[in-house]
This record gives C-alpha cells, structure tokens and sequence, in this order.
C-alpha cells in the first residue's frame, strides 16, 4: 500500500546519511580531477590532509548543503523512476536483463533534473579551496614596497582582505542573471553521458548480486539476508562509479567556471575529451577513480541497509 512512499523515504535517508559519512572523499575526488597543471595534491589523503590544515575540519564539507538540500529529491525521483519502469517493463512478474538495463536508463535521465544543478553549485563550492591554494602567496621580499622607508606615524599599508568564500545562494543569483536558467544546468549533457551509463551498470547488477543463492518458492523469491544486500550495493556500485569515471572527470571539468591559471576552458563535450587526451594523457580520464570507488560503495550500501531495516515503512506506520 506504502510501496512508493516508503520507497522514497528509505532514499532519501539513505542519501542524507551517505552523503554525510562520504563527503570528504566526494570533496577530494573534485579537486583531484580538477587539477591540471598546477598539482597542489598528490592524491586523496594528501588532499584531505591539507584542506583540513589549511581550511579546518569543516572545509572538508564544502558544498555538503547543497548536496544534503537536493540528494532527498534526487535520490527520490532516481528510484520511483526506476521502479515505475520496472514495473512497466516486467511480464508476468518477470524482468528480463534488457528490461533491466532499460529501467535503469530511465531512471538515469530521470535524476538529472536535480543532478545537474546540485552538482553544478557543489563543484564550484569544493573547488574554490584549491583555487586558493594555487594563488602564491607574497613573500617578505615581495611585499617590501622599494623607495624610501615608511614613515614611523603614517598607516602601516591595509592587507589585501582575503577572497570572498562564494555561497551556493550567490553562485545561483549570478548564473541566473548572467546566463539564465541554462546557466544551472551546464554540463547536463555530460551529466546525462555519466548517469545513465551508471544506472545501466548498477541497477541490473545489483539485482542479479542481491538475487545469488536465494530460494524460490514459486515466483517468489526469499528476501536477501541484510549482509548481501549491503555487499551487493558496495559491489555494483564501485563497479559502476569506476566504470564511469572518465565521462565524471569530462562532466566536472565542463561545470567548472572558475579556472587556476594555466587551466584550459572548454566549449563542449568533444573539446574537453580532446584537450584533456593530448596535454594530460589517458590517465587523466581516471583522476578520482579511487575516491568514486570510496564515494559510492558506502553510498549504496548504507542505501541497502536503511532498505533492509525498513525506515521508510516504520515512518508510515508511525503516522498512521
């Protein structure tokens, strides 16, 4: 009776949870593949180690409200998606692979109309602390003015004040101006090109781990026991996370706005995969591979675990 409701429920904790425990590394793997010439971090814990040095524990978590604002959403239109087309797809309550993989594109298309801007906003609050870290900072040497010595009763010369940290609510106010509602969705083509790709790989893959070794009774098949449930989702999903990290490095390139110096811009899909190959090589397409793995295996499987423990339904059952 609860079916989609509790579905959506169960999403959406398990995505606030998820993204809570996971975000740092979600940090560090935008930074990591946003670095092109300038290698201010030698890889994840490197990055991690850093910005907690040099931005405190909570720069770590730079750009999270954004994603804790619109993952309940996101996560909530992905699996209602996935199961409506599930539904529609099965025969006689049976769903083929194709079936599978075609529910799983759908639903991939689906979250992309919360995906795009949610990661669009995210990227330019994670970055901004690498950008920073580029900027040289002015030595002793270099910030004695030459010419005659200052005198002892005038004004010691104001500090430069420090760069404005951006908000998410100032970054959208600017690209709504500038550049209109197009502006939020930059990149949705590559975001498209990243997710459906991924919910191809996951959902069917997930289904058929989370299917192994179960009794049938009839059609009916015996509910999976909590531990494969949550090694199911932390295996489909690094798997796909892996799988696809070429086409996240292309999409967190292109919704970028701001570049370090020496950082190339790109008109589209096609001119980014091509400048990356000739001045980073292939290996650059799997920058933050590593990171997605560790991003997107907990993910998924806490998302498993709040399923099994079954959140959503006792919520509804609390509220009558």
């Amino acid at each position: 009776m609860h079916v989609l409701p509790a579905k959506l429920i169960n999403g959406g904790v398990a995505g606030l949870v998820g993204v809570t425990c996971v975000f740092p590394i979600d940090l560090a793997k935008t930074r990591l593949q946003n670095q092109q010439g300038v290698q201010v971090y030698k890889g994840m814990l490197d990055c991690l180690a850093k910005t907690v040095r040099s931005e405190g524990y909570f720069g770590c978590y730079r750009g999270a409200a954004v994603n804790l604002t619109l993952v309940t959403p996101e996560k909530a239109i992905k699996l209602a998606a996935n199961d409506v087309f599930r539904q529609k797809l099965s025969k006689d309550g049976k769903l083929p692979l194709w079936g599978e993989v075609l529910a799983g594109c759908g639903a991939g298309t689906c979250q992309v109309v919360v995906t795009t801007p949610m990661e669009m906003l995210k990227i330019q609050l994670q970055d901004a602390g690498r950008l920073a870290a580029q900027r040289p900072v002015p030595t002793s040497a270099q910030t004695a003015a030459p010419g005659p010595a200052p005198s002892l009763v005038a004004p010691s010369p104001a500090r430069p004040a420090p760069p404005q940290r951006p908000s998410a609510t100032g970054i959208t106010l600017e690209l709504l101006k500038t550049r209109g509602l197009a502006g939020l969705y930059r990149g949705a083509g590559a975001t498209l090109m990243r997710d459906v790709p991924f919910s191809m790989i996951y959902f069917p893959l997930f289904a058929n781990l989370n299917a192994v070794g179960r009794d049938c009774q009839g059609d009916v098949q015996s509910r999976a026991p909590f531990w494969q449930s949550f090694i199911a989702g932390c295996t489909a999903g690094s798997i796909a996370a892996v799988a696809v990290t070429p086409l996240d490095v292309i999409k967190t390139r292109l919704q970028t706005l701001q570049k370090g110096e020496g950082e190339d811009t790109y008109r589209g899909i096609v001119d980014c995969t091509r400048r990356i190959m000739r001045r980073e090589g292939p290996s650059a397409f799997l920058k933050g591979a590593t990171c997605r793995a560790l991003v997107i295996a907990p993910l998924f499987g806490i998302a498993q675990g709040v399923y099994f423990l079954g959140v959503g339904e006792t919520v509804l059952g609390l509220l009558g």
